[in-house]
């Protein structure tokens, strides 16, 4: 079946003229990315005033010239809508906060094909999507391990996608997390910067080498434990594994990290009593300026109650 196509017809506004088209035209239909309007461009469906196919995005173009821009309706996900209950944090016509718990996978992959916070967004939010890319699917900005807790935001159409983007690029969305760690860090507080990639020696492994991507995270000592710390860890970037990985690095990795640390004899009785087998990780807080309204947003999340009670174990 065809897909249904509509059309907008977009005014080039005085101070855009001389620009090039991809982005007077973002400027003109704000609800289309710029990334997507490239697309539409490259497949012929900008038409100039003249009646013909536009596909040359870098073209400069004039004020007041009206060009026609056909936009097919985003193609269906290849994931289902699932009736997975969420802990929604805030939400708007724009976004949306999700409080994630331990064990829900962000995205749907290889050996999890559904059960994912996208098969529950794509339920909770249907017909509200990010058509990101021409498919229908919730704006995953970001993600989360499975086996991490606390907070995402997801966008809900292409304009909230790309202005979030922006700013995870840039480094400027306030994102910290609570780890409890082996060991007592000497000094209270430091920054771990290391380039992440993936290990040579096993490709499902993050390793710090040289020429891998950029990675800073700060930390600081919140309370000492019984030959452990919770610390909080703030990310400068965010690479896949980075916190674990950075900690790992300097000698403190996550208690009830199964990939990069290996428990003391003094807290090994104490993971199994409580059958804590995940990295005791928790994304505590996220800030953010609202890609819409420019409105500053800050959440933040309680630790969970494994987490609580593995703490209260560990108390000197």
């Amino acid at each position: 079946m065809d897909r249904g196509v509509s059309t907008i017809e977009a005014r080039i506004a005085d101070m855009a003229h001389g620009w090039r088209l991809d982005r007077a035209l973002a400027q003109a239909v704000p609800t289309i990315s710029r990334e997507r309007l490239k697309v539409l461009i490259a497949k012929g469906n900008v038409v100039d005033p003249r009646g013909v196919p536009v596909r040359n995005a870098s073209q400069k173009i004039s004020a007041g010239e009206i060009f026609s821009v056909s936009v097919p309706e985003p193609e269906p996900a290849h994931n289902v809508a699932e009736a997975i209950p969420l802990s929604i944090v805030y939400e708007d016509e724009h976004l949306i906060v999700i409080d994630k718990p331990v064990g829900l996978v962000v995205h749907p992959a290889a050996g999890n094909p559904d059960g994912t916070l996208v098969n529950a967004l794509l339920h909770h939010c249907a017909g509200q999507l990010s058509g990101i890319g021409g498919v229908a699917r919730p704006g995953i900005v970001h993600r989360i391990d499975k086996d991490t807790s606390g907070l995402i935001v997801a966008a809900k159409h292409d304009r909230a996608h790309e202005g979030l983007a922006r700013q995870f690029k840039a480094h400027t969305i306030d994102r910290r997390y609570l780890a409890i760690v082996a060991g007592l860090p000497v000094q209270g507080e430091g920054i771990v910067e290391a380039p992440l990639g993936r290990s040579s020696a096993n490709r499902k492994k993050v390793a710090i080498v040289p020429g891998g991507k950029h990675a800073t995270t700060r930390y600081r000592l919140v309370e000492p434990l019984n030959q452990a710390a919770l610390v909080e860890c703030r990310l400068e970037t965010g690479r896949t594994h980075q916190v674990r990985v950075h900690m790992a690095s300097i000698g403190h990795p996550l208690l009830g990290d199964q990939t990069y640390g290996r428990p003391r004899p003094v807290h090994r009785p104490i993971l199994e009593t409580l059958g804590f087998r995940r990295q005791a990780l928790h994304a505590a807080r996220l800030g953010f300026t609202h890609p819409i309204n420019s409105n500053a947003l800050s959440f933040d999340s309680e630790m969970p109650a494994d987490m609580r009670e593995l703490l209260g174990q560990l108390h000197v």
